[in-house]
């Protein structure tokens, strides 16, 4: 039975609040259960984050058969309730960070002050807005090809941008896969030139420039995508190519909107933190998680962030 209590019950002061329930969330949740800090975790939009949506994970530590990603999730859930969390369903829509409480209010009517604050309301792929991106969600069109690119050996796959990470990820996805085609909407890349030059040279990617994705096709899995070259020009062209796999690398945008006024971002929107640490540019506020990470964006990696943010917060308190 989840901790959720009631909102007449619910404490108006705690000494941590949580803010995201993903790997980084659930982490810090436990870390800060086991040292006495009795910590509040609000859920947000979407309870347990992306990886809920995620259908194998097989490269986090401790699963070697792989798990699910609701499986996952539901895991580190169990094991923060085994601690007592707190676990509460909500959103943050309005905060005052100063002074030594940071008060925040919950779906518009529940306030609730905290002594300190972890934000891992982690990041939002972005796509193409194509209805078929959604269709074929975890059969076949992935976000993350470090996540995923292993279910791929010996296919054929497609990545779609233009830049560092695309050029990354197909390069990644070219040491498993037979075939990648990179499919890139402008009639150069925007990568770095060390990057390009890889790209190009690689016997198994093949760029399509000037080109647009415009749908996706297959029965029940994804089997191909619909292009147009020189999409609204004269010569435009339309064509398919036949894939097993379609990789968005076109970005990710941080779910630091709320915060973003207050707190020190990047020019992205990530939340900066201290080099080495999960502190923020607020006294007794921590990020971790991938709102707070524009390099890497693994479950692995939030996870750590969340155990330094809870680390980091019980310091907070014993010195202040």
């Amino acid at each position: 039975m989840e901790n959720i209590q009631s909102k007449t019950e619910e404490k108006n002061l705690v000494k941590c609040l949580i803010i995201g329930s993903g790997p980084a969330g659930y982490t810090a949740a436990i870390y800060a259960a086991r040292a006495n800090l009795n910590p509040v975790l609000y859920q947000g939009m979407q309870p347990g984050g992306q990886l809920t949506t995620t259908t194998e994970i097989e490269n986090f530590p401790g699963y070697p058969e792989g798990v699910s990603g609701f499986d996952f999730m539901e895991d580190l859930k169990k094991q923060a309730l085994r601690f007592n969390v707190d676990i509460r369903h909500g959103v943050v829509t309005a905060y005052e960070l100063s002074g030594k409480n940071h008060k925040l209010t919950i779906d518009d009517r529940q306030e609730i002050e905290t002594q300190t604050l972890i934000i891992c309301t982690g990041a939002t792929a972005k796509y193409l807005g194509l209805p078929d991106e959604i269709k074929y969600s975890g059969k076949g069109v992935s976000a993350c090809a470090v996540c995923d690119g292993f279910f791929y050996r010996k296919k054929t796959v497609a990545v779609v941008g233009g830049g560092d990470s695309a050029c990354e990820e197909s390069l990644y996805l070219a040491g498993l896969a037979s075939k990648v085609y990179l499919i890139v909407r402008k009639n150069y890349l925007r990568a770095s030139q060390i990057m390009q030059e890889r790209v190009l040279n690689h016997p198994k990617i093949e760029i399509l420039f000037n080109t647009n994705t415009v749908g996706l096709f297959g029965e029940d899995v994804l089997e191909g995508a619909n292009l147009v070259r020189f999409m609204g020009e004269p010569g435009e062209e339309k064509f398919d190519i036949a894939i097993d796999g379609f990789f968005l690398a076109i970005g990710h945008k941080p779910n630091s909107d709320v915060f973003k006024h207050v707190l020190a971002t990047d020019e992205n929107g990530y939340i900066q933190t201290q080099w080495g640490t999960a502190r923020t540019s607020v006294s007794g506020v921590f990020a971790a998680g991938d709102v707070a990470d524009a390099n890497y964006q693994q479950a692995i990696v939030a996870a750590g962030t969340g155990c330094i943010a809870a680390l980091e917060a019980e310091r907070y308190l014993n010195f202040n």
